[in-house]
């Protein structure tokens, strides 16, 4: 408990009470199977069946030697399948329990700070820069609240929350929704949490990828169907060789002339069983998979090594999957070549706890050229104008020693339009935001306004009079290990 709120939430008792109705706010998890099922499986390959038939037969025709070294053969690809999908499982099980998030919420009229899986449909979230976002629910009140939306929407643009009571409730992305899975970049506010678990929109996304049926591989359908033809061939072959037998050795008692038929009959049909083939193929989807995990992708079901390889085409989400959804500087064009100036200018118009990606950006950037967070926030900060959907800019006032200044950043468009330039030098500003965008660039604007005295601040940042001091470009810089003619 951290301290007392008018706002009305639930009360503990309402709570437990929801919580039995509606139950945790898990998402649904595939249900892990059982030791037996996962070896009833395996067997029910049909790789693993014809290794299992040879092995009897084997026994049968009084051949224990091959039948128990076919039989260690199985125990062996049944080991490294069953190993596999268990590391599998273990790699997976780990980054589920990485964490367990925690929310603030209102509960009796108090601020609490609970584990996210408690949280309950009509409990009150409290929403703050950095948050992770573990329900659905509808924006009570807000503060400049902007919200990444990525992991739902693939978009890295951030997205501005604002109350809207005319907001139809059949609209998909919301602005007066907020979304489980996705972070609060910057601002506030106050949600009324409407949906968990697995009636969550992240929620339904899990249990879609759950419900989806999953089909034989092409490598199951081919070594199944090579297996069938190869069975027939063998039967109607023994049936053939037997029945030639039992016509040439007429001379032989009936027991004997009958022993003496199938032993040859089935001896044929032994030689045209490939009983290698499964350990063959085991073996290499094995070294398959073994290398994948060493590029750090993880195998659950071998086959699936064989159908990785043969995609001819892949169809993914750029944000995040091929980009490392991390905003970077590319470019800074300093207005009067003055580099130092412009990054410290920049760095001062950053917040120093930021969860802003370009901001983060800015910061990292700055420290590789030597100015680290204590030369960018020495002094004290004064006031500052706080970004809005509406200015799309904002500024930190600065006093350090007997300097006092404004500095700013913000779209191009609103940094330019409270800056001292005539229209030619804009014109040449807008040509070069004009050749960055064209790249993929994100940018944005840097200006500086010096001010005398205190009384001099002016009350918006639109009031300003700035002196531009430059512009920066932002990429999402694409992973590593993709290739570049992706890239293009």
């Amino acid at each position: 408990m951290t301290k007392s709120t008018g706002k009305l939430g639930l009360t503990s008792k309402e709570a437990k009470e929801l919580q039995q109705l509606f139950g945790k706010n898990e998402l649904i998890s595939a249900s892990n199977p059982s030791f037996l099922k996962k070896l009833a499986g395996v067997l029910c390959e049909p790789m693993f069946l014809l290794l299992l038939v040879t092995a009897t037969i084997y026994f049968i025709l009084g051949e224990p030697r091959d039948g128990s070294v076919m039989l260690v053969f199985v125990l062996a690809m049944i080991s490294i399948d069953l190993l596999q999908e268990w590391k599998t499982d273990q790699t997976l099980k780990a980054l589920k329990d990485l964490s367990s998030p925690h929310i603030q919420v209102i509960r009796d009229n108090q601020e609490y700070s609970i584990e996210s899986v408690d949280l309950v449909p009509g409990d009150v979230m409290i929403l703050y820069e950095g948050t992770l976002i573990p329900a659905d629910g509808i924006l009570l009140s807000g503060h400049d609240l902007c919200i990444n939306e990525s992991t739902l929407t693939g978009e890295a643009e951030p997205v501005w929350k604002t109350v809207d009571k005319n907001q139809k409730d059949d609209t998909y992305w919301r602005k007066d929704y907020c979304y489980a899975g996705t972070m609060v970049t910057q601002g506030s506010g106050y949600v009324q949490v409407e949906k968990i678990g697995s009636l969550t929109e992240y929620g339904k996304i899990g249990k879609t990828i759950l419900e989806t049926a999953v089909d034989p591989t092409p490598l199951q359908k081919q070594t199944k169907q090579l297996i069938k033809s190869c069975t027939w061939i063998a039967l109607g072959s023994f049936l053939l060789v037997c029945l030639l037998t039992w016509l040439n050795v007429s001379e032989y008692a009936f027991m004997d002339r009958l022993i003496k038929s199938f032993l040859s009959g089935i001896t044929l049909a032994m030689a045209l069983i490939p009983e290698e083939f499964p350990v063959v193929l085991t073996v290499f989807l094995s070294m398959g998979a073994w290398r994948l995990a060493k590029k750090h992708s993880l195998v659950k079901r071998l086959p699936s090594v064989e159908t990785l390889g043969a995609v001819s085409v892949l169809c993914v989400d750029k944000t995040g999957t091929l980009t490392q959804n991390q905003m970077a500087v590319e470019e800074i064009c300093p207005f009067y070549n003055l580099t130092q100036e412009f990054l410290e200018t920049l760095g001062a118009a950053c917040e120093k706890m930021t969860y802003d990606p370009m901001e983060i950006a800015v910061l990292d950037y700055c420290q590789l050229h030597g100015l680290t967070k204590d030369a960018l926030f020495k002094g004290e900060l004064i006031d500052e104008y706080p970004f809005t959907n509406e200015t799309k800019m904002m500024g930190h006032i600065w006093q350090r020693e007997n300097r006092l200044f404004i500095a700013a950043k913000g779209s191009p468009e609103s940094i330019l339009s409270i800056s001292c330039l005539d229209s030619l030098q804009k014109k040449e500003i807008y040509q070069k935001i004009e050749a960055l965008s064209s790249r993929g660039l994100r940018v944005l604007a840097v200006g500086q306004q010096q001010l005398e005295s205190v009384s001099q601040i002016p009350k918006q940042i639109e009031d300003c009079k700035l002196n531009f001091l430059g512009l920066i470009a932002f990429i999402d810089p694409p992973r590593p290990l993709i290739s570049k003619e992706i890239q293009r």
